[in-house]
């Protein structure tokens, strides 16, 4: 199709990114949309690589924009942030102006301020999503021009000012749909993991979160005795005393295509609390071990994540102190040896994630779009 031919097709511009965390779950929402809507799906991201290669294998036509991080703390940098994020703007309005979508739909991050500033300002309609129990500072900015604001929680909306809760609906987190078709039994023979062992799945992010894959390799001995334990240690996870495959351990630096497969199997999840973690392995109905991120270097997001699962009975949550590799270790047993607790928490984790969020925000954004078209032939 000509360029002229692909902007007379009706258009919904997604934009979001800085971390995997802000583009997978919008992907899902636009795979959810693409099932009931055949118009032009565009995203509007950074100039990552990673982000422009997972864009273009969903399909999705990518435009990268200037962006600048935006920061909570006084640093030299924010100077020449100041003049990307500017860049991004206007960057952005001549995006827009050219594909004239019928909404923006933000999944956050530090590059989707300068979309959703750009859309306002051309009064485009702004729907935006927050996956994290206390919202982002980008949330916050583009929370102020957004007419739909999609959170997880319900306990989110009274961290928005007054004026804005009214806008505010809580839908859960948006995960691949895949996860649905997980096949334990394809899990457990991935894993090689024995028939009637227990699954610990330890989930260490990416890169490998330092503090939990040390907790975990002090654990094994322990954890191994009673349970097999899959351990997703990130790619730049240093060879630890558990480094060797066990006949109870199996240590991945990266999942792939498996992982429906290995979240199916697994009897009890331990790892952080990011919104992802808990949204895709909530909904497969898990009990979680949580280890939040804290301290200076983080917003404490994680660990008001994990508060609302621990509160729902789904987590025990080991922070400080707590965590321990000795406390780790019953914490996690103490849930395997109780098969009723770990229904419970099971149960309890799928109903703090809810249900198809994915759908959920597509469907909204399809009654706008329909909404907007018909008010474009009603100025015809």
């Amino acid at each position: 199709m000509s360029s002229k031919g692909r902007e007379t097709v009706p258009c919904v511009v997604f934009t979001g990114g800085g971390t995997g965390g802000h583009v997978y779950p919008g992907l899902a929402v636009a795979a959810r949309l693409r099932e009931a809507w055949d118009g032009r799906l565009v995203w509007i991201g950074s100039g990552k690589e990673v982000e422009r290669r997972a864009v273009e294998a969903a399909g999705i036509e990518f435009l990268a924009v200037p962006s600048g991080k935006l920061r909570r703390e006084l640093n030299f940098r924010n100077l020449a942030d100041a003049f990307r994020v500017l860049a991004g703007y206007f960057a952005s309005r001549r995006l827009l102006k050219r594909l004239r979508p019928a909404l923006v739909f933000s999944k956050g991050g530090y590059v989707s301020v300068p979309p959703c500033a750009a859309a306002a300002s051309l009064g485009i309609p702004v729907f935006t999503h927050e996956s994290d129990a206390t919202p982002g500072l980008a949330t916050r900015l583009n929370a102020r021009r957004a007419e739909r604001i999609f959170v997880a929680y319900e306990a989110t909306r009274e961290r928005f000012p007054v004026a804005l809760r009214a806008r505010v609906e809580a839908l859960g987190n948006p995960v691949r749909a895949d996860l649905d078709s997980g096949d334990a039994a394809r899990g457990r023979a991935f894993l090689g993991a024995d028939e009637g062992v227990p699954v610990i799945l330890v989930l260490g992010g990416s890169q490998g979160a330092r503090q939990v894959n040390g907790l975990v390799e002090a654990a094994l001995p322990k954890l191994a005795a009673e349970a097999f334990v899959a351990h997703q240690c990130g790619e730049a996870a240093a060879p630890g005393s558990a480094a060797d495959d066990g006949p109870r351990y199996r240590r991945l630096p990266f999942i792939g295509g498996e992982y429906p497969d290995i979240v199916a199997a697994a009897d009890l999840v331990v790892g952080r609390s990011g919104a992802g973690t808990l949204s895709e392995c909530g909904r497969a109905g898990k009990p979680f071990v949580l280890v939040p991120l804290a301290g200076s270097g983080t917003r404490g997001d994680q660990v008001d994540n994990a508060r609302i699962f621990e509160a729902a009975g789904a987590a025990l949550v080991l922070t400080g102190e707590d965590a321990t590799p000795e406390r780790l270790a019953d914490a996690a047993l103490g849930i395997l040896r109780d098969e009723a607790k770990a229904r419970r928490m099971g149960e309890a984790s799928r109903q703090v994630a809810g249900g198809d969020a994915a759908r959920a925000i597509a469907t909204r954004i399809l009654e706008r779009v329909g909404k907007a078209g018909s008010e474009t032939e009603a100025t015809r």
